[in-house]
């Protein structure tokens, strides 16, 4: 079952979006005193304004589901605002002049089971705001889009090559020890359970390839 909860920007709207959810099977409507326990958060809106995105961000602040996913759908939307909503949880846009209840309720769909649903025009703005990060934050730091600096991926490289400590510290030309510093720094900072989990974590984000 899905839980949503919806937010319009008009009560017609509103009203309208709820009667059709409550007809959809697995879908169930949360009524607003419950809205931090829903799944989906359905924003409808003429136009996107500094109301809007307020309201998602203190949506996504207030939520019990650290996985919660915004399906939005207005007439307009600019890049500034769309990479700001990613920020809180937006995975999917509709334009509001095509958007009819059924694909409403697909994008529900494809949000609670983890798919996107984008604009090509939105699709463009993030690629471009990621490689703009890419190129001016990360690089000059050293890092990739995982948050690791070039010596880790290396290291993370070999271990997954099935090296074991002492031969990495041979063929980095380094101690045992600080091969040891390097892959506790990795699990530390992100948050992973050993050496064999940072590799996994690196063979997902695609920086091992």
């Amino acid at each position: 079952m899905i839980s949503i909860a919806v937010v319009a920007s008009d009560r017609l709207t509103d009203e309208g979006a709820v009667c059709c959810l409550r007809g959809q099977r697995g879908l169930r409507v949360l009524p607003r005193e419950h809205h931090p326990h829903a799944d989906i958060l359905l924003v409808l809106t003429t136009d996107v304004t500094e109301e809007t995105l307020v309201l998602m961000e203190r949506a996504a602040a207030g939520s019990l589901r650290p996985d919660l996913g915004i399906v939005l759908v207005t007439g307009s939307l600019y890049e500034a605002q769309a990479v700001r909503a990613l920020n809180c949880g937006l995975r999917s846009v509709l334009w509001r002049q095509d958007a009819g209840y059924d694909k409403v309720v697909q994008a529900v769909r494809n949000v609670a089971a983890g798919r996107a649903t984008l604009p090509a025009t939105v699709q463009g703005w993030l690629v471009d705001h990621l490689n703009s990060v890419q190129r001016h934050v990360l690089e000059p730091m050293g890092l990739t889009p995982s948050g690791l600096d070039a010596r880790e991926v290396e290291v993370l490289r070999m271990l997954a090559d099935g090296l074991d400590t002492m031969e990495i510290a041979q063929k980095l030309n380094y101690s045992e020890r600080t091969i040891k510093n390097i892959v506790s720094a990795i699990t530390n900072r992100l948050g992973l359970r050993n050496r064999a989990h940072a590799v996994a974590f690196a063979l997902r984000s695609g920086t091992l390839v």
